[in-house]
């Protein structure tokens, strides 16, 4: 029997072709990937599912990114939350970190956004375990929280 045990990231972009893009490079990195437009179905989808990860936008109608960032880490503490947004100011990328944020880069940075993502998820190069009884009794844990070190 095999268990699925992929990353799971919401993305949080207003831009639905940014957002189509994300999913895509996620997926072919074999990280499971949901995307939403809006700070208001970001806080609605954490209410009922689990992510490891966080990736937004800073510019989002309504809520912008930063008070998003500072909702979600009120909301959990321990997920990784980046933000991958066209805001190059440093002002902005300096809101972003001061609002909880664990990581900034700037479109259209795919490279450097990929390898930062993995290094919050080494696990993904190897995402899949096998239990070889079913009658064994198996634990999974992730790490309880994740630090920046120089992304």
């Amino acid at each position: 029997m095999l268990f699925n045990l992929r990353p799971r990231v919401l993305c949080i972009d207003d831009d639905e072709d940014s957002r189509v893009m994300l999913i895509t490079l996620l997926r072919l990195e074999l990280i499971e990937a949901k995307a939403v437009g809006t700070a208001a179905q970001a806080l609605s989808l954490m209410q009922t599912e689990c992510f490891d990860l966080y990736l937004l936008d800073a510019w989002l109608p309504g809520l912008n990114g930063f008070e998003l960032c500072r909702r979600m880490r009120a909301f959990d503490p321990h997920a990784p939350i980046l933000f991958f947004s066209g805001a190059l100011d440093e002002a902005d990328m300096k809101k972003g970190i001061e609002a909880g944020a664990n990581a900034y880069f700037i479109k259209p940075d795919i490279h450097g956004l990929v390898i930062g993502i993995k290094h919050f998820f080494p696990q993904a190069e190897s995402a899949t375990v096998k239990v070889i009884s079913t009658r064994q009794e198996v634990s999974v844990s992730r790490p309880a929280a994740y630090e920046i070190a120089g992304v």
